[in-house]
């Protein structure tokens, strides 16, 4: 059963004449004519009483509604995926880790907004690989997280490096380790530590760093917010390690201390994901383009860069 078929079918249902169906359907007579029969042919009935008026028959009759929802679904779908590739797009989902979130993502969804205002935004906070899950389910346009190669490394994902970041030590302003410029790993491998919890990209990046250094990494305390950071820090004996871009506020804070870890520094890639189908549509497109504008920043040298190969 094909499209033109039933179009042929409800043209001369509606005018009652194969002649004027043809008006209708800007084809011959004989076109008409052999899509009916066809149609016909497949269902195993008559749809028409051959007269001088084209009247249904019993099965016509019943097939009429049947055949109007389905051409109806068709010009439903057709409209909405045209509509999607004009921009017409309800909304938009973002995925974003917290850190992007709250220092890089504002001015986009600002700016996202004013060009595009019949779009919602809806952008969540997770984890990096909860987030490319999320991507991958198709229940968010966009990713923006750390990079996890082993997540994106697929031919319909696509896949734009934003910037690289040094991860830091965050530690209270009275804890011992403030007397290191550049704390050693060994020294940090001596307190017990708040790192994230499992899902993100931060905690399988410190654990791969210190299991290379053949240290022990003592995780007391998962959170995921980085105010549960600041607050469990400032207890006293607690550090983390945290990228730069989570650290802004602590180099602010008199009871924070905010400190580099010795050679080779400790990095992480952020990226934005999407896929190969999304692309395509001028919404997601657009916010695309604005992300590589606003939040993509210079990579780090090399030299700096070492401790981001096992992202």
């Amino acid at each position: 059963m094909r499209l033109e078929q039933l179009q042929a079918f409800l043209a001369v249902a509606e005018t009652g004449s194969f002649q004027q169906a043809t008006q209708q359907c800007h084809v011959t007579q004989s076109t008409i004519s052999r899509q009916i029969q066809g149609l016909e042919v497949e269902l195993g009935l008559p749809l028409f009483h051959r007269t001088s008026q084209a009247k249904l028959t019993l099965a016509g009759e019943r097939f009429l509604p049947r055949a109007r929802r389905i051409c109806q679904e068709w010009h439903n779908a057709t409209t909405e995926l045209t509509e999607l590739l004009e921009g017409k797009q309800s909304e938009l989902c973002v995925a974003a880790i917290h850190s992007v979130s709250a220092q890089y993502l504002p001015p986009v969804l600002q700016q996202f907004c004013r060009d595009y205002p019949a779009v919602q935004l809806r952008v969540t906070s997770l984890g990096s690989d909860r987030a490319l899950k999320v991507l991958k389910d198709g229940l968010v346009d966009l990713a923006i997280v750390m990079n996890n190669r082993f997540l994106t490394a697929s031919p319909e994902m696509v896949v734009d490096l934003l910037y690289q970041e040094p991860v830091e030590v965050l530690m209270a302003a009275a804890h011992p380790l403030t007397r290191y410029k550049q704390v050693p790993w060994a020294k940090l491998a001596l307190y017990p530590q708040v790192v994230f919890k499992d899902g993100y990209g931060m905690q399988r990046l410190v654990h791969e760093q210190f299991q290379r250094h053949v240290l022990d990494l003592k995780p007391l305390v998962e959170l995921n917010t980085l105010d549960g950071f600041r607050g469990m820090v400032r207890q006293g004996e607690f550090i983390a390690l945290l990228p730069q871009s989570a650290l802004v506020e602590a180099t602010h804070d008199p009871t924070l201390a905010v400190r580099s870890t010795e050679e080779p520094l400790l990095s992480r890639e952020v990226v934005l994901v999407t896929t190969q189908d999304r692309i395509e549509i001028p919404p997601i497109q657009h916010f695309r383009a604005l992300v590589q504008q606003l939040v993509a920043q210079p990579m780090l040298p090399v030299s700096e860069t070492l401790g981001a190969a096992s992202l």
